[in-house]
């Protein structure tokens, strides 16, 4: 197996970047970004490089896995070994010959299978450069987030390279709207690095929002969903989101929010176990402000000209 790498050098110094897409192998929509971007007139005209890795994790790709053939996370694998496992040995590659020839990283990902993430910039606490880069970004919201040992952005950090990871959509699914807030987020950075002076690119006129902590609100018995909310909408504390009943709807229970804020996961499958994940709610300091913003991103770009382009899309 082979780990495809697209190098792009642009005829002027500058920084080079690498963007990353199937860590997991169900994670298409990052594979779909990438494409999109090597496709970008933006990319004729470059200052520095980018590297472009459209699929990391080949092997679960192929067998519509989020997993290695071992079943071992690749996302927990890092920084890895030349001696260790599959998993082990990827990582070690993927670590050595690309993160660490890099300035900075944003690597792309979406929710597992039957699950859906409101697309998202996750960053770690205290790191000034990526809280930056993800302004620039312009996602629906940016969510600090603990480093997991092992994860690829926990080792890009050790590394000292500054790296977004951009959540979106579901596995194995297409989602035109993540797809696109991607691609426009990726040549934002890179025009805000300097890599490219396009004037298609335009900035967001809406403010990010950052949330700094977030929680699983998970199912008290098992039955059957009937969500009333789901990813984008503002919500209040103890407001219902959903209810799980028994099929004969003789007992409810109804899931309420333990804080206000944003929607940013939720569950696709309507029959639930008990303990099972179903609404993913992040804590956001002015829970009422996000809303307005969320609609002027959709309509950015749903009407952005740089889609028109046939090349792009």
């Amino acid at each position: 197996m082979t780990l495809p790498v697209h190098v792009v050098h642009g005829r002027r110094e500058g920084p080079t970047i690498f963007v990353s897409a199937a860590v997991h192998g169900d994670e298409i929509i990052g594979v779909e970004i990438v494409r999109r971007l090597m496709r970008a007139p933006a990319m004729r005209r470059l200052a520095g490089t980018v590297l472009l890795i459209p699929i990391v994790n080949a092997f679960g790709l192929i067998s519509h896995s989020r997993y290695l053939p071992d079943r071992r996370d690749l996302n927990r694998s890092f920084p890895g070994s030349a001696r260790g496992s599959l998993a082990s040995q990827l990582a070690h590659r993927f670590l050595n010959d690309v993160v660490r020839h890099c300035d900075y990283g944003i690597d792309l990902h979406s929710a597992a299978v039957n699950r859906v993430n409101l697309p998202q910039i996750r960053i770690s606490s205290g790191d000034k450069k990526a809280l930056e880069l993800a302004h620039v970004f312009s996602a629906p919201v940016i969510l600090k987030s603990p480093l997991r040992d092992g994860s690829l952005r926990d080792a890009a950090s050790k590394s000292g390279v500054p790296m977004l990871l951009y959540e979106a959509g579901e596995g194995l699914r297409f989602d035109e709207f993540a797809i696109r807030v991607g691609v426009k987020g990726v040549l934002m950075v890179m025009k805000h690095l300097g890599m490219t002076g396009s004037n298609k690119i335009a900035a967001s006129a809406s403010k990010t929002p950052v949330a700094t902590k977030s929680s699983w609100l998970r199912a008290p018995e098992g039955g059957i969903l009937r969500a009333i909310r789901t990813v984008g909408d503002i919500v209040r504390k103890d407001e219902v989101l959903g209810v799980v009943s028994d099929p004969f709807g003789e007992e409810e229970s109804e899931i309420r929010a333990v804080i206000p804020g944003l929607i940013i996961g939720r569950t696709n499958l309507p029959v639930v176990n008990q303990g099972d994940a179903l609404f993913h709610v992040a804590e956001l300091p002015k829970a009422a402000g996000p809303g307005a913003a969320l609609d002027k991103i959709e309509e950015e770009i749903g009407g952005d000209p740089m889609f028109d382009e046939d090349e792009i899309i």
